[in-house]
């Protein structure tokens, strides 16, 4: 298995850009061929169930639009992710668990019921994972699809932002038996790059991370937390974020604090979005397809 050319940066943006919310498909670097067979999967992220608040007046409806357009899929993915923050902050512990039990309730009515979760800052950063590894099960985890091995990786339950020495050793330990240009795509909630650290868009030690990466050659990141579509690329590896069921986020370092885009009547749900990926074998490639959520 031979990895494939990769087109330089300013080909990559230029691709991302011309996106637009559709179809992002190309031999981007970061990906090759895998013996399994053509598949696709879900994204969900963001999802911050308890939210209420001017930003998004239909709080309790987007979710369960963006799981009836699921469901309404003409062919079903082979799984669904959801990068983290299932669930809006709070400091009492009951009512988070209750959150929880909610969303896992309104998860429940997917007709895929192949689904990975991980957690955000909203639903672990508090008690370190303790709600969520109860109703939801661990924070980090692999597996493999058709030949693409996939990690869960956890950058929010340690309240400084770290994944931290002993997963980033389980994460070694992990990829070691993999040649070193397996197809690999992780899962995560903060990015692992320095996106702009000033609003917490960023891993306090993902610079570790991605250089336990970098030996091998297919990576790809998928993650959520920054609540819009976003692509980047670190030496070979490509970082892919997904847009919010709950409220948009300006672009980083736009204004100067991070407040949620305000709700426009006019167009409702502007910013809000879902993701299907699709990996091809002949030629290998990704294809990101960013839906929006409708009325």
């Amino acid at each position: 298995m031979s990895a494939i050319p990769s087109p330089d940066r300013r080909d990559f943006l230029r691709l991302a850009a011309a996106a637009g919310g559709a179809v992002l498909a190309s031999a981007l670097p970061g990906w090759a061929a895998s013996p399994g067979k053509d598949f696709y999967f879900v994204q969900l992220s963001d999802l911050h169930w308890g939210f209420q608040g001017p930003p998004n007046p239909d709080a309790r409806g987007t979710l369960p639009k963006a799981i009836a357009a699921v469901n309404a899929l003409p062919a079903p993915p082979d799984f669904i992710v959801f990068t983290g923050d299932l669930t809006h902050t709070t400091d009492d512990p009951d009512e988070r668990r209750r959150r929880m039990r909610e969303v896992k309730a309104q998860i429940d009515t997917l007709q895929v019921k192949t689904r990975y979760l991980m957690p955000g800052e909203h639903d672990a950063g508090l008690d370190r994972g303790e709600a969520f590894q109860e109703i939801f099960g661990p924070t980090h985890y692999s597996f493999d699809h058709q030949g693409v091995h996939f990690v869960a990786l956890d950058n929010v339950s340690d309240p400084a932002g770290r994944v931290g020495a002993a997963q980033i050793e389980w994460l070694v330990s992990d990829l070691a038996r993999l040649p070193h240009e397996a197809p690999i795509v992780i899962l995560t909630h903060r990015p692992l790059f320095d996106l702009y650290p000033q609003w917490d868009w960023a891993t306090r030690d993902g610079a570790d991370v991605l250089q336990r990466l970098d030996p091998y050659s297919n990576v790809t990141v998928f993650y959520g937390h920054i609540h819009q579509e976003h692509h980047h690329q670190t030496g070979h590896i490509i970082h892919h974020a997904a847009r919010s069921l709950m409220f948009p986020l300006p672009p980083p370092a736009s204004q100067p604090l991070r407040q949620p885009v305000p709700w426009d009547a006019e167009h409702p749900y502007r910013g809000l979005g879902w993701r299907q990926v699709a990996a091809r074998q002949a030629p290998p490639r990704l294809a990101l397809d960013e839906k929006p959520v409708t009325a």
